[in-house]
Parts: structure tokens; C-alpha cells; sequence
């Protein structure tokens, strides 16, 4: 049986124990600069190189978070945006096509086939990779665009390969300025140095301490952040976390039993077995999101579910998206920090 302790979470001690995770979080700002700084020379070099080819028939994005790079790029970019996320590419991708890898670890075996075959197939080529990596040993070629990556960090990987294509005129940019700041104000205000009363990360935590979290974004890009945050949430703490759209979480919000406040909560099916609705506010005004929403906590006031939100209304869709990841994380790292194994 799993206890959970509030009070770790204002504890020196404990939370000097989570100093590497939390330290690694907060700075996620830093790498998003540091990112941008490094590959600004490259970048500025390949932009014009890329402006002198004709624009693509399509672009094929694959690789780690190549579906943040649609849900960002799809409706602005003039041309056919795909996010692939099987191995090799697309039957019909060619030498028409622009075929775009995330790939900030160097080491992805997938990323490496699928940039030997887009070289075979002489598609154009837009690679971030570390120089001296697995990847950049298959992504060599006439028409390979290189960005050099450094920190290992997926989203600032992802920022610079936004920027980059804005610049080519292939989507809107991600402001890696302004995603840093965002990073950067979240950091603060999730800080283990900040108590209970004025933490959102460690109400969240505490908000899902006994229940199963069902995570729910209801634009393209909260979606998107749903479902990195329960991947979060089934890493670190190892119970089964949800993210799925409104229709998918509806029949499990509605067939949630009653509660019983008499239950004793040692014995199985108590509280724990519960489920929690995590919404991921970033602020969307869209009709259909505002429907889904009301749907969603109509549903858990019926049902007695408890609803907690994550919210990031502010600044670009990009800082928004990455501001919900990051808070989501650090409410993932202080609810393990508050399980307290019987």
C-alpha cells in the first residue's frame, strides 16, 4: 500500500533528494537558449542556402516530437505538413519533398534509417542532430541541411527546427526568446522553494495523489502536451495515466462508483481506484474546445470526480504548449516525491 505525505513536499530533506530532477527542469530554459545561440550561425548560413531551392512538394516530419512540429505548422504552412512516425518514410515521399528529423539524442536507430533513405531517395533533407552522432553518420548528402544540436532537450530541439523553417517560409516561428522566458516563469513559480500555498505544481500533486489521472488538452497543441504529461506521470510514478479526447474520457469519468465516504481507504477498491480529471488550460477560445470542456466537468460533477487544472493562457502557443509540459513535470516529480511506500 502507497502513502502519500504532504508534508515532504515543504520538507528540505526530501526535496534535496529530487535535487537532480528538479534541477534538470529548471533548466529548461537555459537549454532552449543555449540550443538557439549554438545553431544561430548555422542556421542563418542554411536559411539562405534553403530560400534558394524551390519550395517543396510537401514536408515529412519524423522523429521525437514530430507531431508538435505538425500541430504548430499544419494550418500556416503553404504546402502538405505529415508527421511520421513510422519507421522509414512515406511510399510516395521523393525527390519533391522536404523530410524534416528531430533527432537531439543522435542515437535514434529509426531517425538514422529514415535519413539514410531520404539521402537514397533524394528527397531535400533538414536534419538536428548532434554532429558527432549515428544520425549524422546516415544524414550525409547533396541536398542534407545540418542543424547542430548540443543539449539533448527535445522541445529546444524542436524550437530551433520551428525557427528555422519560418525563416524558409514553411510555417510561423516558435520565438525561442519567448519559450525560454515561459520555461523560465514556470521554474519559479513550481520552485520546491516556493510552499504549499503558492506552488500550482504541488497542488497538482496533491490533487492526484490518490486517484488515477485522466489527462485532457482540448486544443491541438494542450492535446499534445495531455499526452506527454501522462507519459510523465506512468514514468515516474508508474500508475496507469490517460490521455485521450473528450469522447475517450467520457465513459471513463461517468463510470466512476459513488464514493463512499465510510470506505476505509487500506482496502482495495478504495480511493485510490478513483479516477481525477487533469484538464491542460492554455487559454484556447475556440467553440468546440469550450463544449468539450463543459462536457468533460459536467460529467465529474456528476459523477463525483474530482477535476484539477493545469493553465498557461499566456504568450505564444509554442510557450504555452511548453509551459503546460513543464509545470505538468514538475507535478509529476513532486507527486513521486510524496509516495511513501507501506
Amino acid at each position: 500500500m502507497t502513502w502519500f505525505d504532504e508534508s515532504r513536499l515543504d520538507d528540505e530533506q526530501a526535496l534535496a533528494s529530487l535535487d537532480p530532477v528538479l534541477r534538470r527542469l529548471a533548466e529548461s530554459g537555459a537549454r532552449v537558449r543555449r540550443e538557439a545561440g549554438d545553431a544561430a550561425d548555422s542556421v542563418a548560413d542554411r536559411v539562405d542556402e534553403a530560400r534558394e531551392r524551390s519550395r517543396p512538394r510537401a514536408v515529412v516530419a519524423a522523429g521525437p516530437d514530430s507531431r508538435l512540429l505538425r500541430a504548430v505548422l499544419e494550418q500556416t504552412c503553404p504546402v502538405p505538413f505529415v508527421a511520421w512516425t513510422g519507421p522509414g518514410l512515406p511510399g510516395w515521399a521523393g525527390p519533391l519533398d522536404l523530410v524534416v528529423l528531430l533527432a537531439p539524442q543522435g542515437s535514434d536507430v529509426l531517425a538514422a534509417s529514415a535519413a539514410s533513405e531520404a539521402v537514397r531517395r533524394g528527397c531535400d533533407v533538414l536534419v538536428a542532430c548532434p554532429p558527432a552522432s549515428l544520425v549524422a553518420e546516415h544524414a550525409v548528402g547533396r541536398d542534407v541541411l545540418m542543424l547542430p544540436t548540443s543539449t539533448g532537450d527535445q522541445l529546444a530541439t524542436a524550437v530551433v527546427v520551428l525557427d528555422f523553417l519560418a525563416s524558409a517560409g514553411l510555417g510561423r516561428p516558435a520565438d525561442a526568446d519567448a519559450v525560454a522566458g515561459a520555461l523560465d516563469a514556470v521554474a519559479v513559480t513550481c520552485s520546491p522553494f516556493r510552499d504549499l500555498a503558492s506552488n500550482p505544481a504541488k497542488e497538482v500533486a496533491i490533487g492526484l495523489a490518490d486517484a488515477s489521472p485522466l489527462v485532457w488538452g482540448g486544443s491541438v497543441l494542450a492535446a499534445r502536451a495531455a499526452r506527454r504529461l501522462a507519459e510523465e506521470l506512468r514514468r515516474t510514478t508508474g500508475r496507469a495515466a490517460v490521455a485521450a479526447d473528450a469522447d475517450q474520457l467520457l465513459p471513463l469519468v461517468e463510470a466512476a462508483r459513488p464514493r463512499d465516504v465510510f470506505a476505509d481507504p487500506f482496502e482495495g477498491g478504495g480511493a485510490a481506484s478513483r479516477p481525477v480529471l487533469l484538464v491542460l488550460d492554455d487559454g484556447s477560445t475556440d467553440a468546440v474546445v469550450r463544449e468539450q470542456s463543459g462536457r468533460l466537468r459536467a460529467a465529474a460533477a456528476a459523477h463525483d470526480v474530482r477535476v484539477v487544472t493545469l493553465t498557461a493562457d499566456t504568450g505564444s502557443e509554442v510557450a504555452r504548449y511548453a509551459s503546460l509540459v513543464l509545470e505538468g513535470r514538475y507535478a509529476a516529480a513532486y507527486l513521486q516525491l510524496m509516495e511513501v511506500p507501506g
